[in-house]
């Protein structure tokens, strides 16, 4: 079965594919809330898996990361907005230090092909 490795770079690649499934590393981004991480990770989260050739609804789990967890309404808030309804994934979210102080979310999803 061939591995095919999206956005490769010198430590990680953002996405790899094996089989029908597709595995994303954690993603953050820049941001002065975490409504505002939250959205541009999620941005990020939907263009790798179109890279993939899948989508969100194909989402068969997230493990959400916040640095902070009474953050956990506000990143919750942009969640709702954008997960496919009837097809929300297992998930899990967690309170972690994260890689440096200015992320607020980290976001990590395997999904389908």
């Amino acid at each position: 079965m061939s591995i095919k490795r999206i956005e490769v770079g010198p430590r990680m690649s953002q996405a790899v594919v094996h089989g029908s499934v597709v595995y994303l590393a954690g993603q953050v981004a820049k941001g002065d809330s975490v409504a505002a991480q939250t959205q541009a990770v999620l941005a990020d989260i939907d263009a790798l898996l179109a890279q993939a050739g899948t989508d969100k609804t194909k989402i068969l789990t997230a493990t959400i990361y916040l640095s902070d967890m009474s953050t956990f309404g506000e990143m919750n808030a942009v969640w709702d907005k954008w997960v496919s309804p009837g097809n929300t994934p297992a998930r899990a979210t967690v309170e972690a230090a994260l890689a440096t102080p200015e992320y607020k979310v980290e976001i990590v999803v395997t999904a389908a092909i």
